[in-house]
């Protein structure tokens, strides 16, 4: 049976409207892959009305291959069999270099000699890095894996900070690589899983500093969203690649967004047309509900039950650490029930008194834990932390109050807490078997909350 076309996410007012989706490692007749990936290209045809243009950050094919006939031949089919459907001179499709694609000087020139891309990139890397603009839009795609510099992980940074200078005057600006800078679901490794570790902060730096949206990634076999000093990395490797990271959780995807005045909405389609995930970006308060504790107890929880979806929940934390350290776990909140270990807990653990959120989703199953700055000895702080179930385990945030920019806290788990049902009472200053149960070893400790 036919299925009925998919409605697209549309700008309000002047925007963009496209589609997002990498990593098939096609290219090979009757290859696995080439099942797959067709299964997402089948949702993309149809997206309605159909997007002004695609992003695809990576791996089309599945190259990794010494010979250069045998890569071309997969190219050749991607371009021409797999995604002939395509009108390219209606609907641009850009691309940014892989781990599969561009692994040696050979793989460099070919991409350059098949995509065409346009070559206002480095002088050394011409149709390897460049940029896009389209009215208030910019798209700088970046190699991540530049041979030039080393390979696999390592990338320049001089031309992209040009580049951003010169188009301050963009309204809206992403920039695309393959690897992510920030580990996805746990899968973590400099050089391989993400760019190194000495290019990382100084990337982030200039992306924060040009008011850069977001990061469009993928490499890592997932969907996953997260956000670091106020910028997105959005990581999606769902076109068609067979196995996922992890295969229990992950699907095969594609991402239809629309880009406007007020921010990012996009919705996660599956090979069904289903929407698995959506979000909107930046959050924006449609109400504000009061709750706030200032002394150690027990109180009756503000909410319970299951959290909305689209729900953003936000707590203030205020306070002043204890004069020495305590190693000794500290607790700030805990959601607790009779006759179960908290399956929310958030306090100070460790000798550099480190945020730590533990949620116990399953009781007798491990918990999965999200770490957030350090808090020194002897200072007042004045934080903000914040839930926001459609982001995944990239939805626990945190903030200073002075800061506007949300970061997510670190985690090696690829669940939030989207299914999580949250109890009906609240340990505040110590934890549920009462004020000798892991106290907060500071002063003036309260806690203000809005649900958004």
């Amino acid at each position: 049976m036919e299925r009925k076309s998919i409605p697209a996410i549309l700008p309000n007012g002047k925007g963009h409207q496209f589609v997002i989706y990498g990593d098939s490692c096609s290219g090979v007749p009757s290859h696995l892959h080439e099942k797959t990936f067709a299964s997402v290209n089948a949702v993309v045809r149809e997206i309605d009305p159909q997007p002004e243009f695609i992003i695809f950050p990576g791996d089309e094919i599945i190259g990794l291959t010494p010979d250069r006939e045998r890569l071309l031949d997969q190219w050749n089919h991607w371009l021409n069999v797999e995604t002939a459907w395509l009108d390219r001179t209606k609907i641009p499709i850009w691309h940014s270099t892989g781990n599969h694609t561009t692994y040696n000087k050979m793989s460099e020139d070919l991409f350059r000699e098949v995509l065409r891309l346009p070559d206002n990139g480095p002088a050394d890397q011409k149709g390897l890095s460049y940029y896009v603009r389209r009215g208030d839009l910019l798209l700088v795609f970046i190699n991540t894996l530049w041979s030039g510099l080393g390979g696999e992980g390592h990338l320049e940074t001089q031309w992209l900070a040009q580049v951003l200078s010169t188009h301050a005057d963009a309204q809206h600006k992403f920039v695309i690589g393959h690897h992510p800078v920030f580990p996805v679901n746990g899968f973590s490794g400099a050089y391989q899983r993400e760019i190194g570790q000495e290019y990382a902060k100084p990337f982030w730096d200039i992306l924060m500093n040009a008011n850069v949206f977001g990061y469009i990634c993928s490499h890592i076999l997932a969907f996953d969203v997260q956000v670091h000093s106020g910028v997105l990395q959005i990581c999606t490797a769902g076109a068609g690649t067979a196995h996922r990271m992890p295969e229990d959780v992950e699907y095969l995807h594609c991402i239809q967004a629309a880009l406007d005045a007020d921010g990012l909405r996009y919705q996660v389609l599956d090979t069904d047309g289903i929407v698995r995930e959506s979000l909107k970006w930046p959050p924006k308060p449609k109400g504000f509900t009061p709750w706030a504790a200032d002394l150690a107890g027990i109180y009756e929880a503000p909410f319970s039950g299951n959290l909305h979806r689209e729900a953003f929940v936000e707590f203030r934390l205020t306070g002043k650490t204890a004069q020495q350290i305590h190693p000794v776990e500290q607790t700030i909140f805990s959601a607790v029930e009779p006759g179960r270990i908290a399956p929310v807990w958030l306090g100070l653990r460790g000798p550099r008194q480190t945020m730590t959120l533990i949620v116990g989703q399953t009781p007798g199953r491990s918990p999965a834990y999200w770490l957030g700055p350090d808090f020194p000895k002897d200072q007042d702080f004045d934080m903000h932390i914040a839930f926001c179930p459609a982001m995944g385990p990239g939805g626990m945030l945190f903030r200073n109050h002075d800061d506007r920019g949300w970061t997510s806290m670190k985690s090696a788990t690829s669940r939030g807490v989207e299914t999580l049902l949250w109890p009906q009472n609240w340990s505040i200053g110590q934890g549920e078997d009462g004020p000798s149960d892991r106290p907060f070893k500071g002063d003036t400790l309260k806690i203000q909350y809005h649900h958004h």
